[in-house]
């Protein structure tokens, strides 16, 4: 970098971050593109002959700032921000739905304790094997209809336990 570019330089210093914060609407970031800009003239040291220094400063500062203003645009678009990975909901259940899960099926197990036993068979054979009302009747002798009561009964029965009766 020539002496004139240099002097130029530190004279529109203030200037030039002013300019770059217009753009980016960030006092730091702009500070950050006038270093880049200084880097880059060090860079090119005597490689360019400048005619108007102050221009030149001014739209290698705006330049950068609008590239550095763009790529911060498409990375807010295309990554995450890192608060939103922390509202990721995890596939794990918590200690705490585990427990309440145990305590309801424990309440239903019970809940089905006290109903007889050809209801108890029904139901488990209805909600648990996956079994038509019509081959639970076969098995158990009777008509489909009191298969049907008797697996209604035992959801009613299991409800109000859980929740309460109504």
């Amino acid at each position: 970098m020539s002496q004139e570019l240099f002097g130029t330089f530190l004279s529109y210093r203030r200037a030039l971050i002013d300019a770059a914060a217009r753009i980016l609407g960030c006092r730091a970031g702009a500070e950050d593109v006038v270093q880049d800009t200084f880097l880059k003239l060090m860079d090119q040291q005597n490689a360019i002959v400048v005619r108007q220094p102050v221009g030149y400063l001014f739209q290698t500062v705006r330049n950068l700032a609008i590239d550095r203003h763009r790529r911060a645009a498409l990375e807010q678009r295309h990554a995450a921000c890192e608060e939103d990975g922390l509202l990721v909901a995890s596939d794990a259940l918590s200690p705490e739905s585990i427990t309440l899960g145990r305590e309801a099926l424990g309440t239903v197990a019970g809940a089905l304790a006290e109903l007889p036993e050809r209801t108890q068979k029904a139901f488990e054979m209805y909600r648990i094997r996956g079994m038509t009302q019509k081959e639970i009747a076969a098995i158990l002798g009777v008509s489909p209809t009191l298969v049907n009561f008797m697996i209604r009964d035992a959801m009613t029965h299991c409800r109000d336990a859980l929740f309460g009766a109504a």
